[in-house]
């Protein structure tokens, strides 16, 4: 399975879900690729901001060699799966689907909540990254 997690600018909550993600298909053996990318392009190959880096290694998941990549209407075609953080970024990504196949493939990474950005509050990294925890461990386990 081929899976993509979208946000913003793919320096917070995106590269969050990509690391945590991969860090549990590997860890369950699964034969999944996981990736990232952002619906803005401010941040097109730079790493996570630093303190999603810092919060990631605190429980043991390395995202400091990812790079942020802006959303291209090709991903449609490379993933099965797209998971966007919040509604903004599911219409970004809606907007450039070519066909009903490239809408079916994205969906909402918390189904019926938003992953609130924590770029702007320093306080969020924690919870954030809680919340992504919890959502891919409950994908590893439904996909």
């Amino acid at each position: 399975m081929k899976i993509l997690m979208v946000c913003l600018g793919n320096i917070c909550r995106s590269p969050l879900a990509h690391g945590v993600l991969t860090y549990m298909a590997s860890q369950d053996q699964l034969d999944w690729t996981v990736h990232s990318a952002g619906t803005g392009d401010w941040h097109v190959g730079q790493a996570p901001d630093r303190r999603a880096i810092a919060v990631a290694k605190k429980y043991g998941v390395d995202i400091s060699h990812q790079r942020a990549r802006h959303f291209i209407p090709e991903f449609f075609d490379q993933y099965d799966r797209i998971f966007v953080m919040d509604r903004q970024n599911m219409e970004d990504v809606l907007s450039l689907a070519r066909n009903e196949e490239d809408r079916r493939k994205v969906s909402l990474f918390l189904e019926e909540d938003i992953v609130p950005d924590p770029y702007y509050d320093e306080e969020m990294f924690e919870p954030v990254y809680k919340m992504i925890e919890k959502r891919c461990h409950e994908l590893v386990h439904v996909l």
